[in-house]
């Protein structure tokens, strides 16, 4: 019986699926994005905000090839993750965004040797599994 289903619901299954692909893309282009800043700034040093060299701060941040690269990247997440909100509620959606804490973990280990310790571990999976869990919500 499960072969032979109404078009409705195929069409609801197509449009659920074409949505998780683009939020798993933004997820990861935000990810990477977000390693190319880290990247950038790492390069530059620990930067300090004051008002009097603002403007050269601002540009040396601007012409890092690692920023600019990285939030070219981000924006195209963005741009996916707008066509997932075009197709599924936000209450759906929203919790997908927070795989990018998966990759983020991996990514700080594996790129920029950072101590993971197993609170972090163990809170990463938690929000791994409450994504899980939403996912099957709307099946």
């Amino acid at each position: 019986m499960d072969a032979v289903k109404p078009a409705s619901l195929k069409a609801k299954g197509t449009t659920m699926n074409i949505a998780i692909v683009y939020i798993l893309i933004s997820v990861i282009a935000g990810a990477v994005g977000q390693i190319m800043l880290k990247k950038g700034m790492s390069t530059m040093g620990p930067l300090t905000f004051s008002v009097d060299q603002l403007f050269n701060v601002l540009l040396k941040i601007a012409l890092n090839p690692y920023v600019v690269i990285g939030l070219f990247i981000y924006v195209c997440g963005t741009v996916f993750w707008l066509f997932a909100l075009s197709r599924v509620e936000l209450s759906f959606a929203y919790p997908f965004a927070s795989l990018s804490y998966i990759v983020m973990l991996l990514a700080s280990w594996l790129l920029f040797q950072e101590n993971i310790t197993p609170l972090r571990i163990l809170g990463t999976l938690v929000i791994g599994a409450g994504v899980i869990l939403i996912g099957f919500s709307n099946r």
